[in-house]
C-alpha cells in the first residue's frame, strides 16, 4: 500500500471513531483539553496565538479564543486566499466583527483582517484527523496547514481527542512535523 492509500485508510478509522463519540463526550473532552492547554508555560507566554475555528468533528477550543482576547493577547484566524491557493494569518481582534464563512464553509478572518506573518506567531493551534506521539500530523489531503506551518518559527501544536492519536502517521516530503500535541488527558 503506498501512502496516499495509508493515509485514506487511516483518516477513515479515525473518523469512525470520532463518530462513535457522543457530543457530551465531546464537549466534555473539549472543556478538558482547553483547561490543561492554559496551565502550559508556553500558552502563558504566547503573546500571539493562532487558532482555528473548529468542524463539528474536532476539539472545540473556541472558548480560549475569546478569554484570549479579553486578557490582551494577540490572536489570528486563518483566512484562504483563493488566488495563492494558500491559509493566511490574519489577526482578528472582535469575534462578533471579524469572522466570514469562508470558501469551505469554515470561520475564518475576514477579508479587512490584518495579515500576519507567520514567523510571528507565537503559538499555532493545529488541528487535523490524526496524530502521532513523534508530532507527525494527518491532514484532510489538501497540504494547505503544512504550507503556513513551513513558515512558523512559533510553537506548533496539534490538538486533538485521544480518539485521535495513532502510533504512526504516514508522512510524505512536505509534511510539517509539529512541537507538541494537546489531548484532553495529555500534553506531549
Amino acid at each position: 500500500m503506498n501512502i496516499t492509500e495509508s493515509k485514506t485508510l487511516l483518516r477513515k478509522e479515525i473518523r469512525a471513531r470520532l463518530k462513535a463519540m457522543t457530543p457530551d463526550q465531546s464537549a466534555t473532552a473539549s472543556r478538558r483539553a482547553c483547561a490543561l492547554l492554559e496551565q502550559q508555560a508556553v500558552w502563558k507566554k504566547a503573546a500571539l496565538i493562532f487558532f482555528y475555528a473548529p468542524l463539528p468533528e474536532e476539539l472545540a477550543i473556541w472558548p480560549l479564543l475569546g478569554n484570549s482576547i479579553a486578557a490582551g493577547k494577540a490572536v489570528a484566524l486563518p483566512r484562504f486566499d483563493a488566488a495563492t491557493q494558500r491559509y493566511v494569518a490574519c489577526q482578528i481582534q472582535d469575534i462578533s466583527k471579524d469572522l466570514n464563512h469562508g470558501q469551505f464553509g469554515i470561520r475564518e478572518a475576514g477579508a479587512h483582517c490584518v495579515a500576519v506573518p507567520p514567523n510571528r506567531l507565537d503559538l499555532v493551534l493545529v488541528p487535523g484527523v490524526g496524530f502521532d506521539l513523534q508530532g507527525r500530523r494527518l491532514g484532510r489531503g489538501k497540504g494547505f496547514y503544512d504550507q503556513l506551518l513551513a513558515f512558523v518559527r512559533g510553537t506548533t501544536c496539534g490538538v486533538a481527542f485521544d480518539e485521535q492519536i495513532v502510533d504512526t502517521i504516514p508522512v510524505e516530503p512536505h509534511d510539517v512535523h509539529l512541537n507538541c500535541i494537546l489531548t484532553p488527558t495529555r500534553w506531549i
